[in-house]
C-alpha cells in the first residue's frame, strides 16, 4: 500500500535489538530517551530525587557517572529505587565497572580510548555477562587513541569509525553483543559523518548524541541540527541530548526532536505563532504558561495556539484543541478541528489546560477500554 503522505516517510535502518534491562533498544522499538544525572553519585538520595524528576519527563533510560568507589558502591540502592534501567558511566578506572556490573548496572558505558588495556576491557566484558549487563561503547571526538590521532592528524570522521570497529572486534572476540555504539562530537558535521559511515559498516544499535553541544538554547539547536539529520535519514536507536542545563531539560528536548519527525508522541504537542500586532492575547506568555501546566499529560495530543484569525482557524483543523484569538478579549475554540465555543482572556488558561486533561482522559480511557477487549475471550 502506498503512503498517503510518503514525503513524511522515515525509513529506520536496520540493526539488530539488544535489552538494556528490561527497555529494547533498535530493531523495531521505540527510539528511546535518556539523560544522565549530575548529583554526586554516592549521595544516593539527591540521585534518586533526580531521576524521579527524569522519569516524570519521561525519560526511557537514566546514566549515573561511577567516578569512584562511593559512587558504585551506592550505586545498589539507586538502582533498586530507579524505575527506569540505570546505565553506569565508566571512564579511566576499569574497576569502577566490575563494582558497577555488581551493583545492578542495565548497561556499562565505556570508553575504550581512556579505559585501559585490551586485558581490562575484557574483564569489563565478563563483568558484563556474568551480570546480565549491555556495553556501549562510547566512542568520542575529544578522546580518540593516540594512535589514531597520530594516523589521521586530527579527529575525523574515518578516526571515530576506526575506533568504533576496533573496540566492536574486542567485544566480539570474546563473544559478547549485547552492545550498542556511540561516535560523538562537539562539532556537528563531523558527529553526523562519523554516524553515518558507522551505520553502513555495522548492524548494531546506535547511540545518537552531539557532545557538549552547550547551554539550553546553542545546545537544542545544534543537537536538533546533528541528530535531527540522523534520525531523518532513518539512523539512530537511542539518543541523548547533552545540555548544559538540567537533565529533565535534555528529556524534553530529546521528546521534541523525536516529536518533530513524528518518531515518537508523548505529551502534548504545541502549534503556535510567533506573535504580533494582531494578536488577540499575550500568546508568548500564554504558550509559556500553557508548557508549563501541561508538563504531566503524557498522552499524545496536538494544541494549536494562534494569536489572530490569519492562520489560526487553518492551524486549528489539524489539531485536537485549538485556540485563536479575537477581538474584545473574545477568543474562538476549536475541539476537533471544529469551532466549537468561545472563551474569555481571563478565563482562557485554565479553561485550555481543563479542555487538555478532560481530552486526555478520554483517549486514555479509550485506549484501557480497546486493550480490555483485546484480552477478551473468543465467544
Amino acid at each position: 500500500m502506498s503512503e498517503i503522505r510518503p514525503w513524511r516517510t522515515i525509513v529506520r535502518r536496520k540493526s539488530r535489538q539488544i535489552m538494556v534491562g528490561s527497555v529494547p533498544v533498535g530493531g523495531d522499538a521505540p527510539i528511546t530517551v535518556q539523560t544522565m544525572t549530575n548529583t554526586p553519585t554516592e549521595d544516593a538520595v539527591a540521585t534518586i530525587d533526580q531521576i524521579r524528576r527524569c522519569e516524570d519527563a519521561g525519560a526511557d533510560l537514566i546514566r549515573v557517572s561511577c567516578p569512584d568507589v562511593a559512587s558504585t558502591a551506592a550505586l545498589g540502592k539507586i538502582v533498586k529505587a530507579s524505575r527506569i534501567p540505570i546505565i553506569a558511566d565508566i571512564h579511566f578506572h576499569y574497576k569502577r565497572a566490575l563494582e558497577a556490573a555488581d551493583a545492578g548496572a542495565a548497561c556499562l558505558r565505556i570508553n575504550p580510548g581512556n579505559i585501559g588495556s585490551a586485558d581490562r576491557v575484557a574483564e569489563v566484558v565478563r563483568a558484563a555477562k556474568a551480570n546480565g549487563c549491555a556495553i556501549r561503547i562510547g566512542v568520542n571526538g575529544g578522546s580518540l587513541e593516540r594512535h589514531l590521532l597520530e594516523k589521521y592528524g586530527e579527529p575525523c570522521p574515518e578516526a571515530l569509525v576506526e575506533s568504533a570497529l576496533d573496540h566492536i572486534k574486542l567485544l566480539q572476540d570474546h563473544d559478547f553483543h549485547e552492545y550498542k555504539v556511540a561516535v560523538k562530537a562537539s562539532d556537528v558535521f563531523l558527529a553526523v559523518s562519523a554516524y553515518m559511515g558507522l551505520a553502513e559498516a555495522v548492524d548494531c544499535p546506535l547511540h545518537l548524541g552531539i557532545t557538549e553541544a552547550g547551554g539550553l538554547i546553542g545546545g537544542t539547536v545544534k543537537s536538533a541540527i546533528g541528530i535531527g539529520n540522523l534520525l531523518w535519514a532513518g539512523i539512530g536507536d537511542t539518543l541523548r541530548v547533552s545540555l548544559s542545563a538540567e537533565p529533565e531539560e535534555e528529556v524534553r528536548v530529546g521528546f521534541e526532536i523525536l516529536k518533530s519527525l513524528g518518531l515518537r508522541t508523548r505529551g502534548v504537542r504545541v502549534v503556535s505563532c510567533p506573535s504580533c500586532a494582531r494578536q488577540g492575547f499575550d500568546v508568548i506568555r500564554t504558550v509559556e504558561a500553557l508548557e508549563a501546566r501541561l508538563q504531566h499529560i503524557k498522552t499524545p495530543i496536538s494544541l494549536s495556539v494562534l494569536g489572530c484569525v490569519v492562520n489560526g482557524p487553518g492551524e486549528a483543523r489539524e489539531t485536537d484543541i485549538g485556540l485563536t484569538g479575537g477581538g474584545n478579549g473574545k477568543h474562538m475554540v476549536y475541539l476537533s478541528g471544529v469551532t466549537d465555543h468561545t472563551v474569555q482572556s481571563e478565563e482562557m488558561l485554565d479553561h485550555i489546560v481543563a479542555l487538555v486533561e478532560a481530552k486526555a482522559a478520554e483517549m486514555e480511557a479509550a485506549a484501557d477500554a480497546a486493550a480490555a477487549k483485546v484480552g477478551e475471550p473468543a465467544e
